[in-house]
């Protein structure tokens, strides 16, 4: 009775209990995006500044604004938004930011160091509601350290890039791509 009771019990452990388990673990539903960015039409791009340590000798070439400029011609490319020239013309703001802050922990004690000088280069973006200031979505992304200068600008270009993609992947596609389909 007891070897029919233990092969009850391993039966339902081993063959039941996971379906059960599985059934349980569905993942949540996807929150809506907030509307406001769905039905934006303007964008005024803002400028949210960056750190690069050692402006004399930097880490990544194109200066200061580098990461803006990229950013505006990219999402002027894309077609999806009309760019303003002040805020209270928009519907939105992006604001976009550049750091590059000293990598901390085990990130700090390895090979992706440059004379002992490991970083953590990452790009930020909020996405405002232009009349509240309202934060409606945040993106971030890393890009890669790398030993040489021209590599840390791949990497730099890749991960703004990422940025991008992010944005188009909320906020959908251009007006023209929108407009290209077949009825």
């Amino acid at each position: 009775m007891r070897r029919a009771l233990n092969a009850v019990v391993v039966h339902f452990v081993v063959l039941i209990l996971p379906a059960v388990l599985a059934a349980q673990a569905k993942q949540a539903p996807t929150a809506p995006v907030p509307t406001q960015i769905l039905a934006a039409k303007k964008v005024f791009i803002s400028n949210a500044g960056g750190e690069q340590p050692w402006y004399e000798d930097a880490q990544f070439s194109g200066g200061a604004d580098r990461t803006y400029n990229q950013f505006y011609a990219a999402v002027k490319t894309w077609g999806r938004f009309e760019l303003t020239a002040v805020p209270g013309d928009a519907d939105l703001i992006f604001e976009i930011q550049f750091m590059c802050p000293p990598a901390l922990g085990a990130a700090n004690q390895g090979g992706d160091s440059l004379a002992g000088r490991p970083f953590d280069p990452h790009f930020r973006l909020a996405i405002r509601e232009a009349k509240t200031n309202s934060l409606l979505w945040a993106f971030s992304e890393r890009a890669q350290w790398a030993v040489t200068r021209g590599n840390r600008d791949k990497n730099f270009d890749q991960a703004l890039n990422r940025v991008v993609s992010d944005v188009q992947a909320l906020a959908g596609p251009s007006a023209t791509a929108a407009g290209s389909g077949n009825p």
